[in-house]
């Protein structure tokens, strides 16, 4: 059961749909000020406000692009500026690739990794500076699954994420002395868009759902209350993990059940 995080900062990134927008409605139901960050889904982010304020949380928008250390340092800027310090950061935007590997050229690995590493590292960086000045936070990578077991056509996305596990647990030593805590969530297969338009076919979602050994997909919703966790003082001795949100996926045996 998650803390109150009552007042508290929260910076979700890509929080205009499927496993930001989740995070970011957990944390205002638990009391936070949350910034909803989006790059361009402006009708998936309004949705997401407009979610919070219904239930009476409290929220803003603001669009910046991560892969971009101006915007990046902007956004950082203006949250002081209107709200404090920052409590907690989930750096939850991500940029996909699905390309055979010997079809990938530079301009691609440096598109993805411009986003889910480098841009993941500035924002961590400002992020950590804020908490710094407030004396305590906690820091929150979603990985994926895919960084630990991968399929076809998934490199560079496979090794950006690897790369965010790494960087959690360098940044968790380097900042435990602020108190200042950094995990990461690694998500296995969740129900939102991207992945039921992979699988749009009913049956090839049935068999794919038959190969996870909890028997079906994650939701959202799932990924947002272990966020929550990580994030809480009920997880304050919880310092550098990577946690699988997955059914058990991560763990299945190779081959048909």
């Amino acid at each position: 059961m998650p803390a109150s995080f009552s007042n508290e900062v929260v910076l979700v990134t890509g929080a205009s749909g499927g496993i930001g927008k989740a995070t970011a409605i957990a944390f205002a139901r638990q009391g936070a000020q949350v910034i909803l960050n989006y790059r361009s889904n402006e009708n998936g982010a309004n949705e997401a406000l407009r979610t919070i304020e219904q239930h009476g949380g409290a929220a803003r928008l603001f669009k910046a692009d991560i892969s971009k250390p101006d915007e990046c340092q902007q956004m950082i800027e203006e949250i002081e500026r209107e709200l404090g310090h920052l409590s907690v950061l989930v750096n939850n935007a991500a940029a996909f690739n699905r390309d055979p590997f010997l079809e990938v050229d530079l301009e691609e690995l440096h598109r993805v990794f411009d986003t889910n590493v480098f841009g993941v590292f500035k924002l961590s960086q400002l992020a950590a500076r804020s908490m710094v000045k407030k004396g305590k936070g906690a820091i929150i990578h979603i990985s994926s699954i895919l960084a630990q077991m991968t399929v076809r056509n998934r490199s560079i996305y496979s090794a950006s994420k690897g790369a965010i596990e790494s960087l959690a647990r360098a940044m968790a030593l380097d900042l435990a002395p602020y108190n200042i805590r950094v995990n990461v969530v690694a998500p296995g297969m969740i129900r939102t868009e991207a992945l039921l338009a992979a699988f749009s076919d009913p049956e090839k979602q049935t068999m794919v759902q038959r190969y996870i050994p909890s028997g079906h997909f994650g939701d959202p919703e799932d990924i947002a209350e272990a966020v929550l966790f990580l994030a809480s003082d009920k997880a304050k001795y919880i310092n550098g993990i990577v946690l699988p949100v997955d059914g058990a996926l991560g763990i299945q045996e190779a081959g048909p059940r």
